[in-house]
């Protein structure tokens, strides 16, 4: 069942992702060589609790260890957080984030760079982004899911990326998943229509290689099959009657 949320919920929801934009404008300095990422969940986790009434959504959720996911490189999500997992000059790290404030969740994903990366790792981070910012401007009332994952796909299409098509974007509000699903490839006017409450955590995931994927030993980490580098951006997007709002973005 989708859930659509009041303009209230919807400002509540914003509260929580304001929240994870603020951290990532203070987590990016970090992001450095020598650090290892139990360190940058350690900032996390601390900088969500230090907002009144705000817990890391992800902490404990279907088991998960960590307050945030922490993927390097061919990681494409569900990395845990690691002491002995320390970047490197010219990785890759995607933070993935859940806030939960005043039983309201937000979600984001930004990859960040270590230090300096070549010229084919910043394209990938850039394309990936862009991926993101087309799919959030197919957000209207006269929109369908399908015309989401068609933006990502029309991005893509005829570039040396591969879209990661077995994960998928979800609505989000009381709980961190909720439906529908939003996938990245889908076609111009099919699948459900948008309505007006509707709150979508869209997130393309894309690879320099391969879309096949695999689950690490951990049982967690989602890596890309033949370990090539794959970035992931994402926001929570809400649909009002002004359109669409980004509510994880400062």
């Amino acid at each position: 069942m989708i859930h659509l949320k009041t303009e209230k919920e919807i400002e509540m929801i914003a509260n929580s992702g304001l929240i994870i934009a603020k951290l990532f404008a203070e987590i990016k300095s970090l992001v450095v060589p020598g650090v290892d990422t139990a360190d940058l969940d350690t900032f996390a986790e601390t900088f969500i609790r230090s907002h009144k009434g705000a817990i890391p959504a992800f902490k404990g959720l279907y088991g998960f260890p960590g307050s945030v996911c922490v993927s390097v490189n061919e990681e494409v999500v569900h990395g845990i957080p690691n002491k002995d997992r320390v970047l490197m000059e010219g990785d890759i790290l995607s933070i993935d984030v859940g806030v939960k404030l005043n039983g309201w969740c937000s979600d984001s994903a930004w990859t960040f760079s270590v230090g300096e990366i070549d010229k084919e790792t910043s394209e990938l981070l850039s394309m990936t982004e862009e991926s993101l910012n087309r799919a959030v401007a197919t957000v209207t009332k006269d929109s369908y899911i399908g015309d989401i994952g068609a933006a990502v796909m029309n991005c893509v299409e005829g570039t040396k990326y591969s879209i990661i098509k077995d994960l998928v974007g979800h609505g989000i509000g009381r709980d961190v998943h909720e439906e529908p699903q939003v996938p990245n490839l889908g076609k111009s006017g099919h699948g459900i229509q948008l309505r007006e409450g509707m709150v979508l955590a869209i997130e393309p995931m894309l690879s320099c290689g391969s879309a096949e994927i695999v689950t690490a030993d951990d049982e967690w980490t989602i890596v890309t099959q033949d370990r090539s580098l794959s970035a992931h951006f994402e926001h929570t997007v809400a649909l009002t009657s002004q359109g669409a709002r980004v509510l994880t973005r400062a």
